[in-house]
């Protein structure tokens, strides 16, 4: 490890993804300790020198049946702090799935907004950038954090995966709701250009309010198309089921689903299970361990985003380009 070369670290909880991520770049991750104290308490601090030093850290933030997603939170603040603390020269959070991201506005009378305290934390610590993939709401994330922001999208890896097997098929975008229909439309243009062929676009009315969803109108000639409904994560999976349901009543020839974060909450199985769905495809940045085993096994697709992580690292580092890293 030379000093001109990035310093790679990955907390205990994403090491594995870390990983992933160093062998993409030819790196070893750097060493770090992990302590838990007695009474829940925890520290974690570098085992190298970091002085004036490039450091990346990755720590996805989502919450699994060992940790939850504050501990993770917590723990990768306190690890950028003591690097930072340490002399490091620049401090980037690697977060493929950045939590709290939905909580982006007051939708009632004194709401939170914690997509915007999440910022500040982060800036406390003295984060200089964070990184992450396909948030809920770009102009959200971008607005909420004074340090430097990049944001990666999965949309080629979307591209390069349907285009190769459904490239006969006649194709309709479809966003699960109004607020997804940037994200659907850029989706849609990519794979209309990737195959040289016109695909429609269309979008299901939703409305959620106190955690009740309605609205039943799907905007879009769905009749005899094979329907590939993109969102940016699942959690629950009743708005994908939803969107489904109202393809299947309208004539869809055939059902597939887009989502950048497989979350797969509590019931999420049972949800998708009768939803029609003939293929759910995902990146990596969250592991689908609540999912069913059927499910897993017969209709679930996991593409690989960090060697965009990596990409996105490598230009970082070396001043190039993270804008050509979109480009599908």
């Amino acid at each position: 490890m030379t000093p001109d070369e990035p310093l790679l670290f990955a907390l205990e909880a994403s090491r594995l993804y870390g990983e992933k991520i160093a062998a993409r770049l030819g790196l070893a991750l750097a060493a770090h300790e992990e302590r838990g104290f007695e009474d829940g308490e925890h520290k974690a601090r570098p085992l190298v020198n970091v002085r004036g030093r490039d450091v990346y850290v990755v720590q996805s933030l989502y919450g699994d049946g060992e940790s939850s997603v504050n501990d993770k939170l917590c723990r990768l603040l306190f690890f950028i702090g003591a690097v930072k603390d340490a002399a490091a020269a620049r401090v980037t959070a690697i977060a493929p799935y950045l939590c709290y991201a939905r909580k982006d506005r007051k939708t009632q009378t004194r709401d939170p907004v914690t997509t915007r305290y999440v910022a500040a934390l982060f800036e406390a610590v003295g984060t200089d950038r964070v990184v992450t993939l396909d948030v809920h709401n770009l102009a959200a994330y971008q607005n909420a954090f004074r340090c430097r922001t990049e944001h990666l999208e999965a949309k080629k890896l979307f591209v390069d995966h349907f285009a190769r097997s459904l490239r006969a098929e006649t194709l309709l975008v479809l966003s699960p709701d109004v607020g997804g229909m940037k994200r659907a439309e850029a989706f849609r243009d990519a794979l209309a250009r990737r195959l040289d062929a016109p695909i429609a676009t269309g979008f299901m009315e939703k409305q959620r309010a106190r955690g009740v969803v309605s609205g039943e109108t799907l905007y879009a000639e769905v009749a005899g198309r094979t329907v590939i409904i993109i969102d940016d994560l699942i959690s629950s999976g009743t708005t994908i089921a939803r969107a489904a349901a109202a393809c299947r009543a309208k004539g869809a020839a055939r059902l597939f689903v887009a989502a950048s974060h497989g979350v797969f909450a509590t019931k999420a199985t049972e949800t998708l299970a009768g939803a029609g769905i003939e293929q759910i495809v995902v990146t990596d940045s969250v592991p689908p361990f609540r999912l069913g085993a059927e499910l897993r096994r017969d209709r679930l697709v996991i593409l690989d985003a960090a060697a965009l992580f990596a990409a996105a690292i490598e230009r970082l580092h070396g001043g190039g380009s993270v804008v050509e890293l979109l480009e599908a």
